[in-house]
């Protein structure tokens, strides 16, 4: 959460983009669409506001903050016509896969990604002019590292590696047991 306040380079964060997206999606449907807002231009005060209050106190220092969505249409791949659209059962599985892409490529750039769902996802719809047939997903800030003590206690003491559950939790050879 601790970030320098350095702005980012339109080109260095169309890079990122870039990477996010080359991510793979059902039928090549790439339903993400990635709104995001620099640092120091135009758009940066609403992006902001549109988070918790919490989250506003360490994202305002982030270099871009980008609200990524998802299309729940995709193209019918049975219909003869490109012009037939049925629910796409993996938009949110496949954003999550452009998310994943553009995180790795932040830190491949000596960069940091930082995923946020403290939004106010109303507000965020009506002023990003978000259609009804997207999702909302997330955001993400991302930013070059600053140094731990540039945040406030409460926010220092979370910065440390989350827990992760063993493996024996998260995979299971044959399927869940017998209940």
């Amino acid at each position: 959460r601790a970030f320098t306040a350095a702005p980012i380079p339109e080109a260095q964060l169309m890079t990122l983009l870039e990477a996010a997206r080359w991510a793979p999606s059902c039928f090549n449907s790439q339903p993400w669409r990635f709104l995001y807002a620099r640092r120091d231009t135009p758009q940066w005060d609403r992006f902001v506001g549109l988070l918790t209050p919490e989250n506003q106190a360490w994202a305002r220092n982030a270099s871009a903050l980008v609200v990524v969505v998802s299309n729940r249409l995709m193209k019918d791949p049975d219909a003869a016509s490109g012009d037939a659209w049925v629910p796409s059962h993996t938009h949110s599985f496949d954003a999550g896969a452009a998310w994943a892409q553009l995180g790795l490529q932040c830190t491949l750039s000596g960069l940091r990604a930082h995923g946020i769902i403290g939004i106010d996802m109303a507000r965020a719809r009506l002023e990003l002019n978000v259609p009804d047939h997207f999702r909302i997903e997330a955001a993400i800030a991302i930013g070059r590292q600053a140094p731990i003590e540039t945040l406030e206690d409460g926010l220092q003491r979370k910065e440390h590696p989350s827990v992760r559950e063993p493996l024996s939790v998260i995979a299971l050879e044959g399927g869940f047991p017998p209940a």
